[in-house]
């Protein structure tokens, strides 16, 4: 085996992990809300882990994005993104909140 056939082989490896696990995250998640397996209280909370488990997946797999240093521009551009995302979100929820408040003062 060359080494260009053992580097190919790795990344088809490192995407069928990948895959297999984000398979598997989903069909938890679906299972979790479908079934009765779970205590009503947990299954939010089981969503909740769940859902950060496929995003990891996802970020590390799919997106190649880790802590090593020549990834760090990557990474710091997930983060901003995120934040933007979140003040987009919160600002709207409150926008709305401030909104609703004010049309039923009259009630």
């Amino acid at each position: 085996m060359t080494a260009r056939n053992r580097e190919e082989y790795e990344e088809r490896r490192f995407y069928t992990i990948g895959l297999v696990l984000s398979v598997v995250l989903t069909v938890m998640s679906f299972m979790s809300v479908m079934t009765d397996y779970l205590p009503v209280t947990w299954v939010f909370p089981a969503l909740v882990i769940l859902a950060l488990g496929q995003i990891l997946v996802h970020i590390r797999i799919f997106l190649h994005i880790d802590l090593s240093r020549q990834k760090r521009e990557d990474l710091l551009m997930l983060l901003f993104t995120i934040l933007l995302l979140g003040i987009m979100a919160f600002g709207t929820i409150w926008v709305v909140g401030d909104m609703n408040m004010r049309m039923m003062q009259g009630h």
